[in-house]
């Protein structure tokens, strides 16, 4: 990930200054012959200049606390609730409504109520952040990836008390939990080592040419500064990985920007367990405490605030379309429009080749009712749709999947009204003339998903734009395509998905081929003889895609190229080397 040769200077003198920037910049480096002239370093305090020793400004309470100290570094791992919201380093009541988590398996009501935020409360979480930010994005960035992993130590040290909420509060089994906190400390260190590299400021430098005729160049300087304070949506299907400490959180606290997360009214508890984890991990590195703080909302009203506050320069949501775009909404009709990064609907289609299909439909159709199934289809990466051409191979398919969805269980989702919501939407499908139910799984109870695989024509499907719409849970389409060039004009029309899944053999790739340039506009990630289900968090993952899986299809929320929503460019022309950063 770095710059192309000859689109900026190649190091030499710099111009302002005088200075060599390669020669500055190599004691910064774990390894000196690592000189990129123009090109962010590992360890490197400062870009743009010299700037000391690669660890100076690391939290010292943090470093003792990591070699003598435990307690200060990991804290109390057994938490009681008291159903306060976070703001700063305190801890208050709200006093507008109360929400409560709901044990979606068995309908109990949990304990503490949490009180919603007022606008003063949001004021103060506002005000307290747009305090931070400042000293927040001087630190050095050593100190910032420290600070993201001893909040991945302290969700650590929260140990079975937290999976037993999350448990409690989604339904999710343990397992799958147990893999999600693992994926959301990973996530956090990930950050801390793109830090350390450098390479998200994506440093630039061209040097001054004082003697180029007909007219001098001057010296010019880029790098990437934080937006300012970020507002985050907790979703409802990711409690930890997607939420107060997810993915959203942990790149814009790695790109400087305090947090104010809103947190998902399903999962209060957990929130407040990770919020803490959090609060604990500034206060041991000894940073403003309004890097971060915690809100909940028993309405709107105070989410559409957060977004509308003029203090906050971004905001990331995970959730659905109507919600998304209604906050969105809110964001470019401010005095001072802003990002906001909303990942809202995809029903994520799977392409089945005519050699795949021939070779090794059957396998291929047990592998997607497990991926259909998984979690309850409570995935935004789920297989919503199947596309393939009609005829015998196709109906081995069905046959094999009717034969491994017909006796899978119901799954109890994550709320009531993702629940009702979901059955809503099969019941939809179920009665529409020129759909077929192929198949569905075992009956449903109070709460639960049942499984369903619906039928329908390329030339019906085309004809009822409906079907194209996403309906969260385990429920998917088969589209009959007539023809090669039906197949075409059902990709074609399709809109903007997370992922598209091709099962395909070697004498499939000219078909591919063909239908890669579109295929390429409809989705943030392409992926061949697999399932979106799973998104590994790394440098190349593109989560996100065209309108409407999200609403900036420019970048995405996993992987470490998310930090980039929460930076923008900043060029230096003629600075004199004593004020470069």
């Amino acid at each position: 990930m770095g710059v192309e040769p000859g689109l900026v200077g190649q190091g030499g003198d710099i111009g302002a200054g005088g200075d060599d920037f390669a020669g500055k910049i190599a004691g910064h480096v774990q390894d000196p012959d690592e000189v990129r002239p123009y090109y962010a370093l590992k360890g490197s305090p400062s870009i743009l200049t010299h700037g000391g020793n690669p660890t100076k400004g690391l939290c010292y309470r943090y470093l003792v606390a990591t070699t003598s100290d435990a307690s200060l570094r990991t804290g109390n791992a057994s938490v009681n609730l008291t159903g306060e919201l976070l703001i700063g380093g305190g801890a208050t009541r709200g006093a507008q409504g109360e929400i409560r988590g709901v044990n979606p398996a068995t309908g109990e009501v949990l304990d503490p109520a949490f009180g919603g935020a007022t606008l003063q409360n949001l004021e103060a979480a506002c005000a307290q952040a747009a305090a931070a930010f400042q000293p927040y994005r001087a630190l050095p960035y050593e100190t910032r990836a420290t600070f993201l992993e001893a909040i991945a130590e302290h969700i650590e040290a929260l140990g079975d008390d937290l999976i037993v909420r999350v448990m409690a509060e989604s339904g999710l089994p343990r397992a799958r939990l147990e893999g999600e906190r693992g994926r959301t400390t990973g996530q956090l260190r990930l950050f801390a080592s793109v830090l350390r590299d450098g390479g998200f400021l994506e440093a630039r430098i061209d040097p001054a040419m004082p003697d180029r005729k007909p007219m001098a160049r001057p010296d010019l300087r880029l790098r990437n500064i934080p937006l300012g304070p970020v507002a985050v949506f907790g979703a409802s299907n990711f409690p930890l990985a997607f939420s107060v400490a997810g993915g959203d959180t942990a790149s814009a606290l790695a790109a400087g920007c305090p947090v104010v997360v809103k947190a998902h009214p399903a999962h209060p508890g957990t929130s407040e367990m990770i919020g803490r984890a959090i609060q604990s991990a500034v206060a041991a590195c000894g940073l403003h405490p309004g890097v971060f703080s915690l809100i909940h909302d028993s309405g709107f009203e105070i989410s559409q605030a957060l977004v509308a506050d003029p203090r906050i320069k971004a905001a990331g949501f995970t959730g659905s379309r109507r919600g998304g775009l209604a906050l969105a909404a809110i964001a470019q009709g401010r005095p001072e429009p802003i990002p906001f990064y909303a990942e809202m609907s995809s029903i994520n289609p799977v392409l089945l080749f005519p050699a795949a299909l021939a070779a090794r439909g059957p396998a291929i159709a047990r592998d997607f009712v497990g991926a259909l199934t998984l979690g309850a289809g409570q995935f935004c990466t789920n297989p919503g749709l199947i596309l393939a051409l009609d005829g015998p191979e196709l109906d081995g398919f069905l046959t094999a999947a009717e034969e491994a969805l017909s006796p899978v269980p119901a799954a109890t989702m994550l709320t009531p009204a993702i629940s009702r919501v979901y059955a809503d939407g099969v019941r939809a499908l179920a009665q529409t003339p020129v759909v077929k139910q192929v198949a569905v799984g075992q009956e449903a109870l109070q709460n639960q998903g049942q499984a369903a695989l619906f039928g329908v024509s390329g030339a019906d499907f085309l004809a009822h734009p409906h079907l194209a719409e996403e309906v969260f849970g385990a429920a998917s389409i088969v589209v009959r395509c007539a023809d090669l060039a039906e197949l075409h004009k059902v990709v074609v029309a399709l809109e903007g998905q997370l992922t598209i899944a091709l099962h395909m053999d070697e004498a499939d790739h000219v078909l591919a081929a063909d239908l890669l340039p579109d295929l390429e506009l409809k989705a943030g990630r392409i992926l061949v003889n697999g399932f979106g289900t799973g998104v590994e968090v790394a440098h190349a993952m593109v989560h996100g895609g065209p309108f409407p899986a999200t609403s900036d299809s420019r970048v995405t929320s996993v992987g470490t190229l998310a930090i980039a929503r929460f930076l923008r460019p900043v060029s230096y022309q003629n600075l004199p080397g004593a004020l470069l950063p």
